[in-house]
């Protein structure tokens, strides 16, 4: 497994050997659906064939408070989870005495477990750097096809059905020279940057947690939100979804955006406001990219789904089809290090 790229992480050495070196370790399988751990790690479970490792379960739990997810989690040394995977309460944890690792495919683990489950000294890991990458490289597609004009010749050629002269109506197309807006400096948001080196971009961030030093070292120019949305030809979207980013982009932003300037949501939904978003939509001035929404399914009626501007696409930038194997495979790397008395390569802290 590689290193996390555009991303610092805690080393893969740190901490002591860990109990399991030479000694059994048991497995569970916890997510809803359970076909998905088929996708994760083949159709078999090939990727969890580990020497050393034992799944106790045949199928993936879908409940712990029910008499087989109990029985399973009275075993298990390693709960590993994916979507849908229920939340560990107190009692199920009372209910694993010998659980110490939580294994998650997916990009919060801890989220699953209580408090005290630091006190129990349970170390969890989750893939979040691995399903970063394909959000960041639809990002980056989008962002060059974008500043391409793309699809607003795709709209032009449909409508003309003739010869279109790319200089005359498209005169300011191109990427070179453009400025590309980042918001949130996230695990996504360093990929973004990472993979823009090789084009001839200027780059600029707004993200009150990075420090100058570390805006220096990723290359980009730190700045306000506001300044941001003001010099962007494209601004790309990655913040956490949480009180003080829900609706972080409104009117007020948006209409700071430059004329024909581009709008990409990647995140979450309600990181933007959306009716304010609508407003400026619906004036042409803006072109927006858009795999989230808020709600994430939009009732049939809503404007979005028909607008010339808009490019709606039903959240697929995260992991899918062969993207989510290699999810599994991160997974079946940390089991692995498990078996070997390692320490997990992408801890994750319990808050």
């Amino acid at each position: 497994m590689t290193s996390a790229p555009g991303l610092s992480t805690y080393s893969a050495s740190a901490g002591s050997t860990e109990r399991f070196a030479g000694t059994p370790v048991d497995f569970v399988l916890a997510m809803n659906p359970p076909e998905l751990a088929n996708h994760l790690f083949g159709p078999d479970l090939d990727a969890l064939q580990i020497d050393g490792a034992t799944q106790i379960s045949p199928r993936p739990v879908a409940a712990f408070d029910d008499a087989a997810g109990r029985k399973a989690l009275s075993r298990a040394h390693v709960l590993i989870t994916g979507w849908g995977a229920p939340p560990l309460t107190d009692e199920d944890l009372d209910a694993a005495p010998h659980l110490r690792y939580v294994l998650h495919a997916g990009g919060q683990g801890a989220t699953l477990l209580p408090p005290s489950a630091r006190d129990r000294e349970i170390k969890v890991s989750n893939a979040g750097w691995v399903n970063a990458i394909p959000v960041a490289e639809f990002t980056l597609a989008m962002i060059i096809l974008a500043n391409k004009g793309t699809f607003q010749a795709r709209r032009l050629y449909a409508d003309r059905r003739d010869f279109i002269d790319r200089e005359l109506e498209f005169p300011t197309a191109g990427n070179v020279g453009k400025t590309i807006g980042i918001v949130g400096a996230s695990r996504i948001g360093r990929i973004v940057i990472e993979r823009l080196g090789d084009i001839e971009v200027d780059v600029v961030v707004s993200d009150p947690y990075l420090a100058a030093d570390e805006a220096a070292r990723l290359g980009v120019k730190l700045v306000d939100l506001d300044e941001l949305m003001a010099i962007s030809d494209v601004v790309t979207l990655h913040p956490p979804l949480n009180p003080s980013t829900t609706g972080m982009i409104g009117a007020e932003q948006l209409a700071l955006m430059k004329n024909g300037a581009t709008l990409i949501n990647t995140s979450r939904g309600l990181i933007v406001d959306q009716d304010a978003l609508l407003a400026e939509l619906r004036t042409g001035r803006l072109e927006a990219i858009l795999d989230v929404t808020y709600p994430e399914v939009l009732p049939r009626n809503n404007e979005l789904y028909s607008m010339p501007n808009v490019f709606l696409t039903p959240h697929i930038a995260g992991s899918m089809g062969s993207e989510i194997r290699r999810m599994g495979n991160h997974v079946a790397s940390e089991l692995e290090r498990i078996v070997q008395g390692q320490p997990l390569a992408f801890p994750e802290a319990i808050r």
